[in-house]
């Protein structure tokens, strides 16, 4: 296969969206045909210059940010309004794209989050990739362990006690949702660019 280049982009404001954004970046970086890159979002809303030019070149990017008063924090909001200019020229067009999103409630509208992360993708022109997993701790059979236990589908969520740091929280089974979230991205990307490579070259 051809190398593909998988970033992942995120806010966190008290580590535990970071230990997130970690997670999916080592499950894209455990696929052997694809190189990952993280990139944290200050709290100012900026990215620096080297960031920004691996978003450019990245065949995916994996959004990740809190879920504060039912969207994502302010900065990553304004980390997305920094990006009017590209999507003007759609420079993202038909890039892959997924999201992930932390908050300390079970729920805690994270999937308002991830919404505006998927609607913020089309606008870019990009491809949306969910979770693709059958929801988790869902029966009298299941357990908080499980993957996918808080049974999201457009994107990975995890949970996090407020009184709790980041070394503690997310718990395990949040972190690996999020790694199959980056390998199963990272996987896709790397099907795609190599598919993308033999039709260029079967036109050319």
């Amino acid at each position: 296969m051809t190398s593909c280049s998988i970033a992942v982009v995120y806010h966190s404001g008290s580590g535990h969206t970071r230990v997130q954004a970690e997670a999916a970046f080592d499950g894209a970086a455990s696929v052997e045909d694809a190189s990952a890159h993280l990139i944290s979002v200050d709290a100012a809303g900026q990215v620096d210059d080297v960031g920004w030019d691996l978003l450019d070149a990245a065949d995916a990017i994996i959004l990740g940010a809190p879920t504060y008063m039912a969207g994502p924090s302010a900065p990553f909001k304004t980390f997305l309004d920094a990006t009017s200019a590209r999507w003007a020229e759609q420079r993202w067009c038909d890039k892959l794209a997924a999201g992930f999103t932390n908050s300390a409630g079970l729920s805690g509208d994270k999937l308002a989050t991830l919404q505006q992360l998927a609607l913020f993708a089309m606008q870019h022109g990009m491809i949306w990739i969910g979770l693709g997993l059958l929801p988790g701790n869902h029966t009298s059979g299941g357990s908080p362990d499980d993957l996918n236990r808080l049974a999201a589908f457009l994107g990975a969520m995890a949970q996090s006690n407020a009184d709790e740091g980041p070394q503690l929280v997310p718990p395990p089974a949040d972190r690996r949702t999020a790694q199959h979230l980056g390998r199963r991205v990272a996987l896709l990307a790397a099907e795609l660019r190599t598919a993308r490579a033999v039709v260029a070259e079967v036109g050319s």
